[in-house]
């Protein structure tokens, strides 16, 4: 069975096609700047090598539109018609309270996608456009929607509720959701089967780290709390979010600087975290190279940036009553092995001892790196989201 796995942002497609039957990704690659001048296709091809395509791509039809065309085409192409696909996998990033695992995609699942909006304005509405371009291009074609707060519907009320009055709860759905779901998913369920660990019998901490960031305590194969809160803003310093924040600094901001909602959402979710603090970048490896030059800066946001991951371990062991796996996954968690250190060297009173021979250079790939003798086993697994949700795909459609 053949499945196209779509992740639709606000200027951006993503794209995996999987044969299901022997996991082989067929085709693979992204479209960036949609509705922008210079917008591009970006292809991996089987041999690794990568090819750009340049073109006008305005929205998002058109770009699942040329998507369908270059893997159907003669050069680039992997199969020969369209009705070789079999289903197309969505992600979808706020189920809210309506969703607590992946779905079959009906005229009642989208109207639901479309009541989320509210809670989620800048990811919903290009998930939506995803959906309705296979609608209109593939139109016989199963879809399925996989949440990525799905796996988090299972936190206890007392984890999820924020300390406001319950009628605006009640009334506006405002409680904690968190994110990342579909990814603690499948690196948890991963990591118990490197291990060779019974995954309904663990106290895991899975940790996905990157530009966007967020921790997740499991227990017993369910999340029972979560960083990320009713958006992506909370938890962890970010690339460019803030994370963690007393809410009255931001009406204090507000009123001093004299910014509206508005400017004051982009000023949290776009130019905070590790870019505000450093004045450098974003990006990790260029925080990484300011450092060896001495940058003070860049320096304090890494500190920052560690110490609140190192933070919420804590928090989660407690959380758990204690630990048996803890797991590092994305961007940073996979490949950078100075903050998979510097989180963990000062935990070992809670039995996390790592090696540094292990951990040290060890980029992208799946991995233990603790001792042999740690009590609690750290492992870097590398995440595939995209295969998750077609699995859930298949799985769905079996059924």
């Amino acid at each position: 069975m053949k499945i196209l796995v779509l992740n639709c942002g606000s200027s951006s497609v993503k794209y995996k096609l999987f044969e299901m039957d022997t996991k082989e990704v067929l085709a693979q690659g992204g479209i960036e700047k949609i509705g922008l001048k210079g917008s591009f296709l970006k292809l991996t091809l089987p041999n690794g090598e990568k090819v750009i395509l340049e073109g006008e791509i305005l929205e998002h039809q058109s770009a699942i539109e040329y998507i369908l065309g270059v893997i159907t085409s003669e050069k680039y192409g992997c199969i020969k018609s369209l009705n070789e696909i079999d289903a197309v996998g969505h992600r979808v990033v706020h189920g809210g309270e309506k969703f607590n695992s992946s779905v079959l995609i009906t005229d009642d699942v989208i109207q639901k996608i479309i009541e989320c909006i509210d809670i989620a304005p800048l990811h919903n509405p290009p998930n939506l456009r995803g959906i309705e371009a296979i609608k209109e291009l593939l139109p016989t074609c199963p879809q399925v929607a996989v949440f990525d707060t799905a796996f988090h519907q299972t936190m206890p009320d007392y984890a999820y509720m924020y300390g406001i009055p319950y009628s605006l709860y009640k009334k506006y759905a405002v409680r904690r959701y968190g994110f990342h779901g579909t990814s603690h998913r499948y690196v948890s369920r991963r990591a118990c089967e490197l291990l060779g660990l019974p995954y309904e019998k663990q106290r895991i901490i899975t940790a996905h780290i990157g530009n966007g960031g967020s921790l997740t305590a499991i227990k017993n194969g369910v999340s029972i709390d979560t960083s990320m809160g009713m958006t992506p803003v909370e938890g962890l310093l970010m690339g460019t979010r803030c994370g963690d924040i007393d809410p009255g600094v931001i009406g204090f901001l507000m009123e001093k600087e004299n910014i509206g909602v508005a400017s004051m959402l982009t000023l949290i979710n776009k130019h905070s975290g590790v870019l505000g603090v450093s004045g450098v970048s974003s990006d990790m490896r260029e925080i990484e190279s300011a450092i060896k030059e001495g940058n003070e800066r860049a320096i304090l946001a890494m500190k920052i940036y560690n110490y609140r991951i190192q933070k919420y371990i804590g928090a989660y062991a407690a959380a758990l009553g204690g630990l048996d796996v803890l797991v590092f996954t994305g961007g940073v968690g996979e490949n950078q092995y100075s903050t998979r250190w510097e989180v963990c060297k000062n935990l070992e009173f809670m039995g996390i001892k790592i090696d540094p021979t292990l951990n040290d250079g060890m980029r992208g790939k799946e991995m233990v790196i603790s001792t042999a003798d740690s009590p609690v086993k750290v492992i870097v697994v590398p995440t595939d989201e995209e295969y998750m949700i077609a699995s859930d795909t298949l799985n769905i459609l079996s059924k």
